[in-house]
């Protein structure tokens, strides 16, 4: 698995905020961060399709007919689980209520699924009554590619992972089944206000007893230092290294001082390499 992440700076703030629209441990940015695990997918329009199933296709859209649907404008603030949230975004797209009036279902859950094999879960509850769309403008424009476009879930009550990007489907289930995030730790449903983001993290981190080498810049906006020592701390490895560099950021491999911390990987490799002068674990 790999994380692409681009226009993350970590450092931008917006004074005037109002602080009783941000989640506790949120900072609110004029940036849209892009965050995705792999490459943005280019489907083109004339083969997009949007399919409701439950076993077995239910109903289907093509990218015509789901233009031609009922749309609405959507004003909303977004929260993201790396701790940025944007505030009064504008969106366009049709609501999840009117997609499943097309079908006869009494699901208790909904899978979204994206191309690129994302998926992520929601109650059924968290998608209708006006709580979700399927959209494909951002600030009056067409939805660029990299935020999820032609056309993203948008669920803006919850972390914005849960807002998938390249949404091609809606899968109607009768008991929950985690998605993509969901399957490597994340909350199974992801509330900002109540800061639920890992779920099992912390749990199983106890079953690793390989060497550990946790890296963590103190002025990280997108985690807190606090969780890598905690990491650190019920990690089962009995060779476990925690190193803090005062004043880096998110990015500790394009931050200013890179080279200290590659030179920092590179030796902590070496000295567990067949042959190598390791010293035992450090802190």
């Amino acid at each position: 698995m790999s994380l692409i992440s681009r226009g993350f700076r970590g450092r931008r703030r917006d004074a005037d905020a109002d602080s009783a629209r941000v989640p506790p441990g949120q900072y609110v940015t004029r940036d849209f961060p892009v965050l995705s695990a792999g490459p943005t997918p280019d489907t083109p329009l004339t083969q997009w399709t949007f399919s409701i199933e439950n076993g077995g296709v239910l109903r289907t859209w093509t990218w015509e007919e789901f233009r031609a649907l009922p749309s609405e404008p959507v004003t909303a603030d977004i929260h993201c689980v790396t701790r940025w949230s944007k505030l009064a975004t504008s969106w366009e797209g049709v609501s999840v209520d009117t997609l499943l009036q097309e079908v006869d279902q009494d699901a208790g859950y909904v899978l979204a699924f994206s191309d690129g094999g994302y998926t992520t879960n929601l109650p059924l509850e968290d998608v209708t009554g006006g709580k979700a769309w399927v959209v494909y403008t951002f600030e009056g424009e067409p939805l660029d590619p990299e935020h999820g476009g032609p056309a993203r879930l948008l669920v803006p009550h919850l972390y914005f992972w849960k807002s998938a990007k390249w949404v091609r489907g809606l899968r109607l289930l009768d008991e929950d089944e985690p998605g993509f995030w969901e399957t490597y730790g994340y909350h199974l449903y992801g509330d900002p206000w109540r800061e639920q983001t890992w779920r099992v993290a912390i749990v199983t981190v106890a079953r690793i007893t390989l060497p550990l080498l946790i890296l963590h810049g103190t002025e990280d906006k997108a985690a807190k230092s606090s969780g890598s020592q905690l990491f650190y701390d019920r990690a089962g490895s009995t060779d476990k290294t925690l190193k803090l560099y005062d004043g880096h950021f998110y990015d500790l491999l394009n931050d200013l001082g890179k080279e200290t911390v590659m030179t920092d990987i590179t030796t902590w490799i070496e000295a567990r390499l067949p042959g190598g002068a390791k010293s035992g674990a450090d802190h």
